[in-house]
């Protein structure tokens, strides 16, 4: 047996689960695990499991882009390390709004443990699936980020159960780290593409005005992996309350179109124009003192932005770490940064990949 394995039977035993029917669910791209337990009596609940010897070490708020760049990629993206104690401290923040975050009736974490109310199967993927109408799930989903984005500036700490926890903001190191992956892993997985040093350094440039409208424009709790396979419905439950959110450890300050572009360009489902064009209208709806014409066009360039940063996540997964499944998603994220790119605000970047990224490559 484990050393992990021995820390989650202790853990449970002394959260009256040592007894519990544990089912392991299918793992995604980190490093966390989950379990379904169920217990002899009572509902059923999830055990959150995330090493915290796993992830290189979350960024301090105090590290200039220098050392957060010496310290790893959790530190340049501001990224929680998948530590307990932001999920713990994210979720009673998002309950505290009225929205729907998992209870944790019992949470150990140094050792990166949590036992978590279990919210069901029903994510907005699976539920769409099997036949049920998309247009309410979405509707739903932009109402609860409209109570987010309405509650303002998040606090610069978060009260959790775990402990406090640090409300980083997404910032220009955080956004051209997230837009760097393309140039570093892209060319390890597809050998028509080589980037000099002075291809990065006009990459960079390119970028540089969007990168600065996304940090300008951080005011909001942004979720960070907001869409349908991270959604789950709660039809019993009443507005937007109806949208359980779950694996929101990564939550920064950041653009409130980041959430947005997120769920309505979605990597792992197609969203058709015409809903993202009617859940757009919804949000604006909701949020009237929006300037939707300055809105949008952060919303087109951070984007793109986030579609190069998730097409080189995938090169890494399939290059680096042997997952090729996540090669089906390619052709997807490339529509969409496509489409994005004939936005004129977008032209500098639209040149860069003519000149560096043969038009076969971008599908």
């Amino acid at each position: 047996m484990s050393d992990r394995e021995t820390l989650r039977l202790d853990f449970l035993k002394a959260a009256g689960l040592a007894g519990a029917a544990r089912a392991p669910l299918p793992g995604d791209a980190s490093t966390r695990r989950y379990e379904r337990l169920t217990p002899a009596a009572g509902p059923t609940l999830m055990l959150m499991d995330q090493a915290p010897a796993a992830e290189s070490p979350p960024c301090d708020p105090a590290w200039t882009p220098e050392q957060r760049r010496a310290a790893g990629w959790n530190a340049v993206a501001r990224l929680s390390a998948g530590r307990i104690e932001a999920f713990a401290a994210v979720a009673a923040h998002l309950k505290r709004l009225g929205l729907s975050a998992p209870e944790i009736p019992t949470l150990d974490a140094p050792n990166g443990l949590a036992v978590l109310e279990d919210f069901g199967d029903a994510l907005f993927a699976r539920v769409i699936a099997d036949g049920a109408d998309e247009t309410p799930l979405y509707l739903a989903a932009i109402e609860a980020l409209a109570v987010l984005h309405a509650a303002g500036d998040p606090p610069e700490t978060l009260r959790g159960p775990g402990g406090d926890w640090p409300m980083l903001t997404y910032d220009e190191t955080a956004l051209q780290g997230g837009a760097d992956l393309f140039v570093e892993w892209l060319p390890r997985l597809d050998d028509r593409m080589a980037f000099d040093a002075a291809a990065v350094a006009d990459w960079r440039g390119a970028w540089a005005p969007i990168v600065a409208a996304g940090a300008r424009g951080a005011s909001v709790m942004a979720h960070r992996d907001y869409h349908a396979e991270n959604l789950i419905w709660l039809p019993e439950r009443g507005g937007a309350a109806r949208v359980g959110l779950i694996d929101f450890q990564d939550a920064v300050r950041a653009h409130p179109s980041w959430d947005l572009h997120s769920l309505l360009q979605d990597a792992r489902r197609d969203v058709s124009p015409a809903l993202e064009a009617q859940a757009l209208d919804r949000y604006f709806a909701l949020r009237p003192g929006v300037d939707r014409a300055a809105f949008m066009a952060d919303y087109a360039g951070l984007a793109a932005l986030n579609q190069a940063r998730i097409i080189g996540i995938f090169a890494r997964l399939i290059a680096r770490d042997g997952k090729p499944r996540y090669r089906a998603f390619l052709p997807r994220m490339w529509r969409h940064l496509n489409a994005n790119l004939e936005q004129p605000a977008l032209a500098p970047v639209a040149r860069w990949f003519d000149r560096h990224v043969p038009a076969e490559a971008r599908a």
